[in-house]
């Protein structure tokens, strides 16, 4: 049976923290409570689903606190209460990361309309792999891996960051497809404006029009005061809205609106807002065949699709997966105070040969939970999870390294730092090769191709046994 989701709830009002715990208590959920910033902030922890706070509190205000939770726990989703007369403020820290706001007086479905949002969208974001921090060493663009497929990933989001063109990212739950985003954000000249995110799968049908367009006072019962939706909050910036091929045909023909003509009416409202919002979008549907099945426009599917990413399921980039691991097993000695310095060969054999189902999200918790419980400085296979552990499956063998390479196929020899380099020497071969074979064997374009120079690429030419054709 899964716990009752955990809501900390941070206001230096005792009466507010009584009804609104009380409230949410009804509901089911477990509810911490927090007198001021500073308290809420040594209670911010992984069991915590949603984080509710108020505007204005002693020692460490709302803002401080949004701007501390956003960066060291981003999965959790942050809802900012704000007295009337606040309300700019309210919409800044929505701009800062902060999931929504509400405005006293509230009513109470009001609060629970948005607190099941939040806890529906934390599930969610638990799922899929977490936006990196820059400072987190995770390679290009919080993405680590240099197959040919990333590699392809990363050349599109160079090329296309700085435009106003929509991106439609696709791929499984779990290869990062929020990285991606974020990505085309801040490599773009839109990148100190807002960053804007809804996950469309959070969000019941019937509020999704409020959601995304806002809504006047008076709307709808419990529109107790005007609320700027989702495009106005990311006017200048970018909106990325996640899992695009969840939202209701019938919202689909008002979102074809903006894309066309950039404005839009609030809900209950007369006057026409016009936004200038960079719209990226990711889902793990295939939408071509949505809009076969008639759950999907298809003018607004090509409207979304000007520029197609595809993000590939870990299982096709097994080559990445010693880098992973490397870049893992050091983000969680850190975490948790441990000290693994290396993954025997038998354990990173089945790390290989496994398909991934889950994609990096699970390989993240299987390394999570095998350093959290292993007992020296190395990950053996007996500390995997038991549907690791067994042995390599017979029709997953580990995929052998290109000619050029010092190790014959079948298991990794070595530290994992060998195994590291070994790959990295095939990857690079592979991209070298891809290059020369798409320029007809040019050394001077391909070496443009790949942004080394000449010499560079004929010394690694030389180096893996390539032929110069010039």
């Amino acid at each position: 049976m899964n716990p009752r989701p955990r809501i900390l709830l941070a206001d230096d009002e005792l009466n507010l923290r009584k009804v609104l715990g009380a409230i949410l208590a009804r509901d089911g959920y477990e509810v911490v409570e927090a007198s001021n910033g500073e308290q809420a902030l040594g209670l911010v922890g992984s069991d915590v689903s949603v984080l509710i706070t108020d505007l204005r509190m002693p020692k460490l205000d709302g803002m401080g606190l949004l701007r501390r939770v956003v960066v060291e726990h981003p999965e959790i989703p942050i809802i900012m209460i704000t007295a009337h007369g606040s309300v700019d403020s309210a919409v800044e820290a929505v701009k800062l990361g902060a999931f929504d706001y509400i405005e006293k007086p509230f009513e109470q479905s009001q609060i629970r309309q948005v607190v099941d949002k939040a806890v529906k969208t934390h599930e969610l974001n638990r799922r899929a792999p977490r936006p990196a921090h820059p400072a987190a060493g995770a390679g290009r663009y919080g993405l680590v891996g240099r197959s040919a497929s990333l590699e392809s990933v990363f050349q599109v989001i160079e090329k296309v960051a700085d435009t106003p063109s929509t991106v439609l990212i696709t791929g499984e739950s779990g290869t990062g497809k929020e990285l991606i985003a974020r990505a085309l954000h801040s490599n773009s000249s839109r990148k100190d404006r807002p960053f804007i995110k809804i996950n469309c799968a959070a969000i019941p049908k019937t509020l999704m029009e409020s959601e995304l367009f806002g809504y006047e006072k008076g709307a709808f019962t419990g529109a107790v005061g005007s609320k700027p939706g989702r495009f106005e909050l990311a006017d200048q910036g970018t909106l990325f809205l996640d899992e695009i091929g969840e939202i209701p045909v019938e919202m689909q023909v008002k979102l074809l609106r903006v894309l066309q003509e950039s404005e839009f009416e609030r809900v209950g409202g007369i006057k026409t807002l016009k936004v200038d919002v960079r719209l990226v979008t990711a889902t793990n549907r295939d939408l071509q065949k949505e809009v076969a099945s008639g759950n999907f426009r298809e003018d607004l599917f090509y409207r979304l699709n000007v520029v197609p990413i595809h993000l590939p399921p870990l299982r096709e980039r097994s080559g990445d997966i010693p880098l992973l691991v490397e870049h893992f097993v050091s983000k969680f000695n850190e975490r948790l105070k441990k000290q693994v310095v290396r993954v025997e060969d038998d354990a990173l054999a089945h790390l290989v040969a496994h398909s991934w189902p889950g994609n990096i999200r699970e390989l993240e918790n299987v390394l999570e939970r095998s350093i959290l419980f292993s007992d020296g400085p190395a990950i053996r296979a007996r500390d995997l999870p038991p549907e690791l552990a067994g042995a390599p499956a017979a029709d997953a063998p580990l995929r052998p390294l290109e000619p050029g390479t010092s190790r014959p196929s079948g298991a990794p020899e070595g530290s994992l730092k060998e195994m590291v380099r070994q790959e990295t020497e095939r990857l690079e071969r592979e991209l070298i090769q891809r290059a020369l074979d798409e320029t007809g064997g040019n050394v001077t374009q391909a070496a443009r191709k790949l942004k080394i120079s000449r010499k560079s690429l004929q010394n690694k030419m030389k180096e893996f046994g390539l032929r110069d054709k010039e």
